[in-house]
């Protein structure tokens, strides 16, 4: 059956291949982007791109209005809109922090609030938090960052316990390095340093961690909730 589904920051990176995957497996998909234009390999597969910045609660209130239009009601969100604002600690300015934490976090808080009215009252939804490795075992130069997705775990598992009983999921996808143009940018030796890291000695491709969104927002994980699901090569694993 094809569900209404609606993917934050799905204009590129993780996001693109997210958004992709569901098209491709026939939903009905919405993506939201804050600025330039929506990419055409997108469009051409008819996702419906939604001009969005989940920093402003007016705007996330229209986006869902235009998504609810053209689709109904989101059965499926995948919240992965995030910035990073990376510094030290004697050197990271409030705005710094407070501007990765409104993003990543409350951000986050503002989509999945709105998404609930629907999904409370069709009694059924899956929500999907996209964390990050760095979440779970910290990284120099990226506290701010560390804590908006470290948060995101608390937050998904307070609300699998407050709405499971309305057969509503929330599960958290915690990626580590993945292969995207950011990652690419890098030096030669910083990549190597990076990958000597992870036991499985490369990079994650951003289907891989498309394939486990796409799972937990399956009907093979109704009786998941509340998890942490690590597409990191084993780099975190113990955290």
């Amino acid at each position: 059956m094809s569900r209404s589904v609606l993917v934050t920051g799905g204009n590129r990176g993780i996001g693109l291949d997210i958004t992709r995957a569901f098209a491709e497996a026939g939903d009905k998909v919405a993506f939201t982007y804050r600025s330039g234009e929506p990419p055409a390999a997108l469009t051409e597969l008819g996702c419906l791109p939604v001009r969005c910045d989940i920093t402003d609660t007016e705007q996330v209130d229209r986006a869902y209005k235009e998504v609810e239009e053209q689709h109904g009601n989101v059965e499926v969100l995948v919240a992965n809109a995030g910035v990073t604002r990376d510094q030290l600690l004697m050197r990271m300015s409030e705005e710094d922090f407070a501007a990765v934490l409104d993003t990543n976090l409350t951000g986050t808080f503002r989509v999945v609030k709105r998404a609930n009215r629907g999904m409370l009252r069709a009694r059924r939804g899956r929500v999907v938090l996209i964390s990050s490795v760095v979440g779970l075992m910290g990284s120099p130069g990226q506290a701010n960052y560390a804590a908006s997705k470290a948060a995101l775990v608390g937050f998904a598992r307070s609300l699998a316990r407050e709405l499971g009983s309305r057969n509503i999921t929330f599960n958290v996808v915690a990626p580590g390095f993945v292969e995207t143009d950011m990652t690419r940018a890098l030096p030669a030796e910083r990549q190597a340093e990076i990958v000597a890291q992870v036991p499985l000695g490369r990079y994650a491709q951003p289907g891989d961690v498309a394939a486990a969104v796409r799972f937990l927002a399956s009907d093979d994980a109704s009786y998941i909730t509340g998890a942490v699901i690590p597409v990191d090569g084993g780099l975190g694993m113990g955290h």
